[in-house]
């Protein structure tokens, strides 16, 4: 492939990367604008967990401080946040399969900018699907009880850690290959994550060997981060571990750590597809 090489400078590489993903973004975002189903899907897990989890099961289990669905909300947005990872992944390895790919590397355009641009376009896609979860929430009686500067920083914290699980979500894709092992992939790694932890329920009645890993899962931390800054019950007590006692910073160290290794090791990956 005669690809013209990238720029000298490294301010000027970084601007071409920028500005390439920006064009895969909104390539993004335009064929979701043609599937309107697609973004319909998106909605429709989130919103029956509400309903199930809230009225089904929520009547059986209480929650010290206050009502169960004020505690499952913070659950439901870190959950949607697991699930960016698998749209990633079944859209880079559905890319793949359809030669896409192929013609993005045969471009004039930075290597990094495809999986940036991919990224970058799934965090656009979540801001309705959490408008709507926002909105759902309501309905059925959660409400953020801090100030617009919490809530903003949990809304952060939620989309700081997609964007770090985006780049699990590519890496897998381009391991798996062809979308149907990355979609089975992707739930049988995502569904667990978001199950095994406290996000529907407590993890003091769990085994200690389960409770260990619900404990020091990425998605209680952020779970119990989004609780302590909406001001919704289920906060850990003096007694809790260290990871739920210190939520905010856990899920601040998880999401760069997970950006720091996969983020790399994506585009190293994408870099030598085809070789």
């Amino acid at each position: 492939m005669n690809v013209p090489p990238p720029p000298a400078s490294l301010s000027a590489r970084l601007r071409w990367a920028l500005a390439d993903a920006w064009t895969i973004a909104r390539r993004d975002l335009t064929h979701l604008r043609n599937r309107p189903g697609y973004l319909v899907g998106i909605a429709a897990a989130p919103l029956t967990f509400v309903l199930l989890f809230g009225y089904v099961f929520g009547s059986a289990i209480q929650v010290p401080g206050g009502q169960y669905r004020a505690y499952l909300m913070p659950g439901i947005f870190a959950m949607i946040t697991a699930f960016g990872a698998v749209g990633t992944m079944v859209v880079v390895s559905t890319e793949m399969s359809k030669g896409v790919t192929d013609r993005f590397r045969s471009l004039p355009m930075s290597r990094s900018a495809v999986l940036l641009g991919r990224s970058i376009g799934d965090l656009l896609t979540a801001v309705p699907s959490t408008l709507l979860m926002i909105a759902c929430g309501h309905v059925v009686g959660w409400r953020i009880e801090n100030g617009p500067l919490e809530a903003a920083a949990a809304f952060g914290l939620l989309f700081l850690l997609r964007f770090a699980l985006t780049w699990v979500g590519s890496y897998a894709a381009l391991l798996a290959g062809d979308p149907e092992t990355a979609d089975q992939l992707s739930r049988a790694v995502v569904f667990p994550l978001t199950m095994i932890g406290n996000t529907f329920v407590p993890t003091q009645g769990m085994p200690g060997w389960l409770r260990t890993a619900a404990d020091w899962n990425p998605i209680s931390a952020v779970t119990t981060a989004c609780r302590e800054l909406f001001g919704n019950p289920g906060l850990p007590g003096a007694q809790a571990p260290w990871p739920l006692q210190h939520s905010v910073a856990v899920t601040l160290g998880w999401s760069i750590a997970l950006i720091t290794v996969f983020l790399p090791l994506a585009v190293r990956r994408y870099r030598a597809l085809g070789r």
